[in-house]
């Protein structure tokens, strides 16, 4: 019997000690922050935008990438702890409101709808709706030339809308499923001209298989202020904007833009100043 009481009692404070340690485990338990093997940072990109976000056998490339990466950089994560998810245009403020990501940076211009349902970092770039036309095309030396022109649109985009509806009315819009198609049919004739943020169009132009073949028209048409979201209220908004200060002071904001953009001979903006977001 006496064992029988010295076991019981035993097997009570053996239960009082894990409660104890489940309690203190709950307390302790930012991952995020923590400085443990676990330590990682998520964040959203594009996938399929070539010079921006692009998902390749060798991992991830592009203007976007290497900013999310000198941000991370400074909020202490190596490289190795990066976790990469696809952030599609439609998905972005959604995957900020459940905590999908902790932020995001994919060609995320910022608009006062969007900045209703979360918080903008930057902006890093200001980019603006363009065109993009055969190397030796000579015809196209302004929006207005775009009447009676056949102009790309990518299906659901509303770059090509605009133009046809602001710039050039009698613009033949021709609906392709991707930009890499509509590059296709601007290489073979079949379009005159492709329309949407010149940051983009410099991407896809800078491909191997597209060099020398494409130039950007220069219009200027919108101006487009990238900014890197995160969830409304996160004090990452403040922490990110350091680091993109950093990386203009230091020259790697410009390196990167050369790095993505120069094969098209991308004429960019200045680096825009970080923390004036502008809807």
């Amino acid at each position: 019997m006496k064992l029988r009481k010295v076991t019981a009692a035993s097997a009570a404070v053996f239960a009082l000690a894990l409660t104890a340690t489940a309690c203190g485990s709950d307390d302790g338990g930012d991952s995020g922050s923590s400085g443990g093997d676990d330590k990682k940072v998520t964040i959203g990109i594009k996938f399929d935008q070539p010079g921006l976000g692009q998902k390749t056998p060798d991992g991830y490339e592009g203007f976007d990438v290497d900013v999310a990466t000198y941000v991370a950089k400074k909020l202490g994560y190596t490289e190795d702890q990066i976790e990469w998810k696809e952030s599609k245009s439609a998905d972005r403020e959604t995957m900020l409101q459940r905590g999908d990501v902790d932020f995001i940076a994919a060609t995320y211009s910022i608009t006062p709808e969007r900045s209703e349902k979360v918080d903008f970092a930057g902006p890093y770039l200001l980019a603006h709706q363009d065109v993009l036309v055969r190397a030796d095309d000579d015809k196209i030396k302004s929006p207005e030339d775009l009447n009676d022109a056949k102009l790309c649109s990518v299906t659901g985009s509303t770059s090509a809308q605009n133009v046809k509806k602001d710039l050039a009315p009698k613009a033949q819009l021709q609906n392709y499923p991707t930009y890499s198609a509509c590059l296709t049919g601007l290489q073979n004739g079949a379009i005159d001209a492709l329309t949407t943020d010149d940051s983009i169009l410099a991407g896809y132009a800078s491909q191997e298989q597209f060099k020398g073949k494409f130039k950007l028209g220069g219009f200027k048409m919108t101006n487009e202020n990238y900014g890197i979201g995160v969830k409304k209220g996160s004090d990452l908004k403040a922490k990110i904007n350091d680091a993109l200060e950093a990386m203009v002071s230091d020259g790697a904001w410009d390196k990167a833009v050369k790095d993505n953009f120069g094969p098209a001979n991308y004429k960019n903006e200045p680096a825009p100043k970080i923390g004036d977001v502008k809807s």
